[in-house]
């Protein structure tokens, strides 16, 4: 890898295997799994440090997951990243679970200042580098890859790994949206005191606002076509996390604060304040609200560049890239995504729960199972398969579901995949997107995932793939977590009768 020489810039403009856009927790993640692989790379970046999106969000400082300083698992062993969802992954102990190493114990939330430090400690520790002050502006396609124009000069590359997260304000096409400020430009809360506020969404960013105003605004009202979705309602990190629940529960016992389900018409700027159109959705209705002020919590799209231009397709009204379970573009191969990007990649969403990959906690094991990918397919890089014994694999899986934080961190999405293969016999294969897995050919296998049903329970799943069909196998929840009773193994030992 081309490092800096003294006083220069590391990643000087040429061609390299692999080119990463961005210096957030997603491409960190991704440049340190690399790196070890030994898969040459570089890493561009338009910001001044590492940090990406943490470096301006959240506006009110705390993050919205947590790490755990003291948890039912050791810091730095494997286990304990299911309860740390903020610090990156790591081989070397020195740099594991590093965020919480910099929290000061008010809350095992941490502040955006304890994320940053947590993140630049990783970057320092790991020697992770970066080409700071290098914007991308344009992307072309070769015989062979791609070229990047840079402010500082062209990069090519046969893979482009693009991190950019989802940072770029969004709105909707409503006339007169043009006019109110968006989440970004929120000003100081005791600006807004004795204001009446009018937020126009109902998700993460709308609710943080409202709870950052709580103690000032005379009255706020929270508006978006569909009821809000909590994360206790919907028993995953899809909605409105805990941390942001005040404003719903001043809304449920009727204090100032209305949570409305409305589709908003226009905007109208009255003077010094606003005026807001809305029709109602589950309640039908007309409503006008005037407003001192209105903020537009509406969300974030892909900053993609000129992708779209190569051909690049998208979704989720162009907000997202439409990508395979391993993160690589579906319409132009050899583009892939690392970091909140790669919930474009949807999985099999069991019991309608999506993946995690919008949040730290989640995409980091992404990044390494796309450094892995990407080393064998297209670099040729042999990664260890261990073998194992027949008599082995029961436990082993069960120990998995127990405690493997790919699993718990991404139910029904990353799964463990133990392959049995007579020329071969039976190896490890690692984590796997669960559904390549179940539309992959190749022999016979099986995988297991944690899922969780709609009454709330935790389980293991099983996907065994035999002569090319794979059925699934549900075992038994435990209120405790433990999947390694003797029930659990005879549950596992009859699914797997005549596999192993």
């Amino acid at each position: 890898m081309k490092k800096a020489t003294r006083g220069r810039k590391p990643f000087p403009p040429g061609r390299y295997p692999v080119v990463i856009i961005g210096s957030g927790p997603g491409g960190l993640q991704t440049s340190y799994a690399l790196r070890r692989l030994r898969v040459e790379h570089a890493v561009l970046s338009a910001d001044a440090g590492p940090g990406g999106m943490f470096l301006r969000f959240p506006l009110f400082q705390r993050l919205i997951s947590w790490s755990k300083p003291y948890a039912p698992a050791a810091r730095g062993t494997r286990p304990y990243a299911w309860y740390d969802w903020n610090s990156l992954l790591a081989d070397d102990r020195t740099h594991q679970a590093l965020v919480a190493e910099f929290m000061d114990g008010s809350s095992y939330y941490p502040s955006r200042v304890e994320m940053a430090r947590g993140l630049a400690a990783f970057v320092r520790r790991a020697r992770l580098a970066a080409r700071y002050g290098c914007r991308w502006e344009a992307t072309r396609k070769t015989s062979d890859g791609f070229t990047l124009v840079t402010s500082n000069g062209d990069y090519t590359c046969r893979a482009l790994v693009v991190a950019v997260g989802m940072a770029e304000p969004w709105k909707p096409d409503v006339p007169g949206l043009e006019l109110v400020p968006h989440y970004v430009r929120t000003r100081a809360p005791r600006t807004y005191a004795d204001q009446r506020v009018v937020i126009l969404g109902k998700r993460n960013s709308g609710f943080e606002v409202a709870d950052a105003l709580l103690p000032w605004a005379r009255q706020i009202i929270l508006l978006s076509p569909r009821p809000a979705l909590l994360s206790i309602q919907s028993r995953s990190t899809a909605g409105v996390r805990a941390r942001y629940l005040l404003p719903y529960e001043d809304h449920v016992l009727g204090g100032g604060v209305v949570a409305l389900d409305a589709a908003t018409n226009r905007v109208e700027r009255t003077g010094a304040g606003y005026r807001v159109f809305a029709a109602g959705t589950t309640r039908p209705g007309e409503f006008v609200f005037d407003a001192d002020a209105v903020i537009a919590a509406t969300g974030f799209t892909t900053p993609l560049g000129d992708l779209r231009a190569l051909g690049l397709a998208t979704f989720n009204q162009d907000r997202l890239p439409a990508l395979t379970p391993f993160w690589e573009s579906t319409t132009v191969p050899g583009i892939f995504f690392a970091g909140t990007v790669t919930q474009g990649a949807i999985g099999l969403k069991k019991h309608g729960i999506p993946s995690n990959s919008g949040g730290v906690g989640g995409f980091r094991h992404n990044a390494r199972v796309l450094a892995r990918y990407l080393a064998e397919k297209h670099f040729a890089v042999a990664t260890p398969r261990p073998t194992l014994r027949s008599e082995e694999v029961v436990p082993y899986l069960l120990s998995e579901a127990a405690r493997a934080p790919e699993l718990w961190n991404q139910r029904s999405y990353l799964g463990r995949v133990v392959s049995v293969n007579p020329g071969e016999g039976i190896r490890d294969e690692g984590i796997i997107p669960l559904a390549h897995f179940v539309d992959a050919s190749g022999p016979d296998a099986v995988a297991i995932v944690l899922e969780t049903d709609q009454r709330g329970d935790h389980h293991p799943a099983v996907y065994v793939r035999r002569g090319g069909h794979v059925t699934e196998h549900v075992l038994s929840s435990d209120p405790l977590h433990n999947f390694e009773t003797p029930d659990h193994r005879g549950q596992l030992t009859a699914v797997l009768n005549g596999l192993l």
